[in-house]
């Protein structure tokens, strides 16, 4: 009786939280990365015809762009400036709310091979040269190198990079490490199919395939967002998004946390009671009791049983 009551109520929360939005599936059939900012407009990058292009939550475009060779997204949460790096090219773009180049940094006039860039704000890069295995903190403004670290890893399978807090975050095909700006290694833990960072005020989260996970310094990786039948999932302050069966698919964090609110007090476990001794009463009264005890239980359970079971009902009658 309780597991069933618990699976009503997780079916009921989900069908509650999530939401499918209009965007075209034709629009997310190929798409090779999908990108949310906190506004609630959407990001597609196809690797096809190396498209960038913005929709808003209706799925109206709002801008495009046609790149002649790969790039990598960094970030879409400040939309008036998004910052793309492109290994084979050698530079960085940064581009405005409406799709249109507003500078370009070209790395070759200046640095060895750089394997990876992290935009820190709008005057500061951090770069990793393969050349010369170095760490450094540019100032594209001025055109001033900052500082030089010294950072011989292996550069071969990386994915992305970020430093904050005088802390490194690299990213590879199968791990994520930490290091000190010193290359002290601070933390590492296998992890598959991660695709980039995103960080939160100074929470560090990490998008994969179909999941996103949480770095705490205390419990390691921490996955917050699981969903092994997509096919491409993000998150902004207020969402998780995630494309499947190239369909989009929205789901309400606020929606989610009030699920978290609603079941925890069912799913807690009972203390276990100090017993008595029990020379003080004989077993026979003691078992009717018991017996009385569990029959009334489920009676009170029996009305919540029931209201969840038309509710449920009734969101599947009435779709999302």
């Amino acid at each position: 009786m309780r597991l069933l009551y618990i699976i009503f109520i997780f079916l009921f929360c989900t069908v509650n939280a999530q939401k499918a939005l209009p965007l075209d599936t034709l629009k997310l059939k190929e798409a090779k990365d999908m990108l949310a900012d906190d506004y609630g407009n959407l990001y597609i990058y196809k690797n096809k015809d190396f498209s960038f292009t913005k929709y808003d939550s209706l799925g109206k475009q709002l801008g495009k762009m046609m790149l002649t060779v790969p790039y990598k997204v960094q970030s879409v949460q400040n939309p008036l400036s998004l910052a793309l790096f492109s290994e084979n090219a050698q530079e960085m773009k940064f581009v405005d709310q409406n799709m249109n180049e507003i500078q370009k940094i070209d790395f070759k006039q200046k640095f060895g091979f750089i394997k990876m860039a992290y935009a820190e704000d709008l005057q500061q890069l951090w770069l990793l040269d393969d050349s010369t295995k170095r760490l450094i903190q540019y100032n594209f403004r001025n055109d001033t190198t900052i500082n030089s670290y010294p950072f011989d890893v292996s550069f071969d399978d990386m994915m992305d990079l970020l430093v904050f807090e005088t802390k490194v975050y690299i990213l590879t095909r199968k791990h994520i490490r930490v290091f000190s700006l010193k290359f002290e290694k601070l933390f590492e833990a296998p992890l598959e199919n991660g695709k980039r960072f995103r960080r939160e005020n100074d929470v560090v989260l990490v998008v994969a395939d179909n999941s996103i996970l949480k770095y705490d310094p205390e419990k390691g990786m921490v996955k917050i967002f699981e969903d092994k039948d997509a096919q491409i999932v993000d998150k902004n302050i207020l969402s998780y998004f995630e494309i499947k069966a190239n369909k989009l698919y929205l789901y309400n964090l606020e929606k989610i946390k009030e699920t978290k609110l609603q079941t925890e007090p069912e799913t807690k476990p009972t203390p276990t009671p100090v017993t008595e001794p029990s020379s003080e009463k004989p077993a026979g009264e003691e078992g009717t009791k018991t017996d009385e005890k569990k029959e009334s239980e489920e009676k009170a359970a029996d009305p919540t049983l029931q209201k969840l079971i038309e509710d449920t009902s009734e969101v599947q009658a009435t779709g999302v």
